[in-house]
Order: C-alpha cells, then structure tokens, then sequence
C-alpha cells in the first residue's frame, strides 16, 4: 500500500539523515501509530546503508546474536559473534567512520530491559565516537513513559539525542487518505470509529459501506481488532479492571471527576486519580479545562481521544452479551445504528471541526490566528445559569464561538439567528460566530460576523 501523509515528519528525520557526521533521533508514540513505517519509509527513500533490528523480549545474548546476523547481511560479511549488546553495538560505531551508516533499533524498551546499563553503554559510545563517527542513531519505542525516560536530565543519553519526534495520530484529514473513495459524511463516520491510527485505517475496504467495515473490522464476533483495544490496556495498565470501569464511564458521556467516580466502581478517589493520569500519560484520555478558565479543577473535564476505544466501550464492551448471541447485522440494527448516527458520530464531528480549525491555524489561513481552542464555560449570577460551549477560540481580537451541526436539513438563516440570540445571553460576548454544517446552508452568507464552513469544505 502507499505510504500516506507524515509529510512534516519525514521531512524532519530526513534532514536528520542528511546531517554530516553522527546524529540520534528518538521517535516515539502509542503502539500502531505508525512509527515503524515512517522510519522505514524514510530508509526507503534515502538509500542510505541501514540496520533496522525490532528488539525482541529475550536475554541479552539472543539480542546480540540476532543483530550480529543483521550486521552480516548487510555488509556481506561471514557470521559475526559478538558476547554481549555492548561489543556488537561498538562494532557498529567503528564501522561508522568509514561509511555512512543507520542503525534502528526498534521497541528499544524490549532491548533496555535485558541488558544493563544499556543507557549508559549507548552514551558512552556516543561521546566516544561522536566526533568521528557517521552513523545515524534512531531509537525507537511505544512504551511513552520509558522512552520520554531517555529525555530527562537524570538520563545518561541526556543532550545527546538531537530530533525527538512524539508521533500523534493523524488528523481527520490526513486519515481520510487511506479512504479517499468515500462521500464527506462516510468520511466523517470512518473517522469516528478508526481514528488518526494508520494501522487501523490500513484496513478499511473502500470496496465495502461504512457499516461493513465497522462491522467486519470491530462489531462483530472474532472481528481483526475486536481485541485490540483491551490487547493495547493489558500491555501498558497492571489494573485492567479500572481502566475498563474508567473508560465505560467515559463513554457514557460522563466526564467530571465526581461523575466518574460515581457512576464507575473504582474504589476511591486516589485510585480513579492514578488511572486518569495513566491514561493520560498513554494518551487514550485527555483532561480538559475551559480556555477562560484553565486553573478551575472543578470545571475540568476528562474525555476518550482514542476514537476506537470510544466505539469499543460505548458499544462491544457495553453488549458483549448480546453481541456473543445475536447475529452481527441484528447487534447493529439494535443496538448501534440509531445512537451511532444522533449522538457518536456528531460528537466525532466536533473533534474533527475542531482539528480543522487547528490545521487551518497553523497553515496561516484564518484572518485571526487563534491562540487557544477549546470549551468555554459560563457562570451567569444574574440568571443563575451556567454551561459551556464546545468549540470557541480565543485570539488577539477576542472570541469567536462555533456551532456544529451534524443533521440531515440545511442550517437555516432563522436557525443562525436564533443560536447567535442564546449566545448573545451569556457573559461570551465573542466578535465573530462560526457554523459548521453537514448539509450546508440556506444561502450565503453576507455578514462579516458569520463564518459558514460546510462539511465538504473541510476535505479540500
């Protein structure tokens, strides 16, 4: 398949490549988020001498034999036999001033784990070597926690990786290349469920509807990553039952601390506390507080940003029963179709207006770069109301507030005005009013204070 997007990070790691003399970079991130691929895609394209070794969870003597045998292939050498991690990486070192070299040593945790002091020996040969040496250092991870470890001033690599690349999901629009055949709306529905992983998108049929895809692909007995979600928890949270209890409870909409811990059957508050923060830390869940209001605790607010663990705890955790004695198309039809399409999917088209808006922010297209996004919260005394809106931005010239619609009928002039009258109430007072509409508008807009983005717009 076509290697898709990435643009901004291939680009870095190939001026890394393209630098004289050693370099190191460290590229990590959630586990299918594509960082193997972006690195070999890299090799690919620049032809340069490589050595890509995946470690492996063995001792340290089986790690070194399996890169000696790489070491070999690759400079056609007769079997190599090195005693330790240590001596098979020097190697690598002295064979580096003479020709240019990169060497990847992929889920590098795996390999730290079984041999001592891996840190320290890395550094050592660094410093070593650093001045005549031509290799190229990329290491690599998915363990956050562990390789985000090697940056710290405490760490012996310290000051001696030179690119740090934290790779995100992709954006609506970048994932929305590998399914470039789908309608706008089917766009927005694929996003919903599959998310920025480009493991998953990989696996959309564009030969197949929306919902044969889900349906095949997660919401279905036996189905190719009706385990992932829990596979990914298992592997990174030793208490996979409050994860679970947390991650139900989000998925329902619940979203304040207290809320949390009271519709879930976590224990106490210190223990919701550490499995919020580790979700947070493996970048499943994000705590979220009002952009007017960022140091309030008691406004803040924690949502699912793994979009197929959303769909997976909203819908196959919640009914594995059913789902284990129903036919697949009648678990659809019962228990997801109607609430996928009235409440997930327009909640999805939130995040994705809001990561428009980002794109657009950073590619320099607004009138007015923003400073921040996100939730506004309101507290009026006079009418002893209060709430938030969703989506609002906050520049040098103030607030601009925007409504998302994701409904079948066009989005009324009538229907404009009345929602810029609900918020003309409340203490935002925002200097423009932005629209976000699935189906369009009743007609276009005139008024320097309106902006009508519609749907197909946000995929040009």
């Amino acid at each position: 398949m076509k290697f898709v997007g990435r643009e901004e990070e291939r680009k870095r790691l190939h001026k890394m490549l393209d630098r004289q003399g050693f370099a190191a970079a460290l590229v990590y991130g959630r586990r299918r988020v594509g960082k193997s691929e972006l690195i070999k895609q890299c090799l690919r394209e620049s032809g340069v001498k490589s050595i890509y070794y995946e470690c492996r969870q063995t001792a340290e003597l089986s790690n070194a034999a399996n890169l000696s045998e790489l070491i070999s292939e690759a400079f056609e050498f007769p079997p190599l036999a090195f005693g330790n991690m240590e001596a098979c990486l020097e190697y690598i070192f002295k064979a580096s001033r003479d020709r240019e070299i990169v060497l990847v040593l992929d889920e590098f945790s795996y390999l730290r784990d079984s041999v001592s002091g891996l840190d320290s020996v890395i550094q050592a040969l660094i410093d070593k070597y650093r001045e005549v040496s031509r290799l190229k250092l990329i290491i690599c991870g998915s363990f956050v926690d562990v390789m985000k470890s090697l940056l710290m001033r405490e760490n012996p690599l310290y000051g001696r990786i030179d690119l740090t690349i934290d790779l995100k999901p992709m954006d609506y629009w970048e994932s929305a290349l590998f399914y470039p055949d789908f309608s706008p709306e089917d766009k927005v529905r694929l996003f919903s469920v599959f998310g920025g992983i480009p493991y998953y998108n990989r696996l959309i049929d564009c030969n197949k509807s929306v919902r044969e895809n889900i349906i095949e692909l997660i919401a279905s007995c036996g189905a190719r990553l009706e385990n992932e979600v829990t596979m990914f928890l298992k592997s990174e949270v030793s208490k996979i039952t409050n994860a679970n209890e947390v991650f139900e409870t989000l998925s329902r909409g619940y979203t304040r601390f207290s809320d949390i811990l009271s519709q879930s059957h976590v224990s106490s508050s210190p223990t919701l506390a550490d499995v919020l923060e580790r979700l947070i830390r493996m970048e499943v869940v994000e705590k979220r507080v009002p952009i007017n209001d960022e140091d309030n605790r008691r406004k803040a607010g924690y949502v699912i940003t793994d979009q197929l663990s959303r769909f997976f705890y909203r819908y196959i955790f919640r009914y594995a029963s059913q789902l284990s004695v129903m036919d697949r198309e009648v678990f659809w039809d019962r228990y997801i179709q109607e609430d996928f399409e009235s409440q997930f999917v327009p909640q999805s088209f939130e995040v994705i207006c809001r990561q428009y808006l980002i794109r657009q922010n950073r590619r320099g297209l607004l009138p007015e770069i923003f400073d921040k996004i996100g939730k506004y919260w309101y507290d009026d005394k006079e009418t002893r109301t209060n709430g938030e809106f969703d989506v609002v931005t906050l520049d040098p010239e103030g607030y601009i507030f925007y409504e998302v619609k994701f409904r079948k009928g066009i989005l009324t002039d009538s229907m404009i005005r009345k929602e810029i009258e609900q918020v003309e109430k409340t203490p935002l007072h925002p200097y423009k009013y932005g629209f976000f509409s699935r189906s369009g508008f009743e007609k276009k807009n005139t008024d320097e204070k309106i902006i009508l983005i519609a749907l197909n717009s946000l995929f040009d």
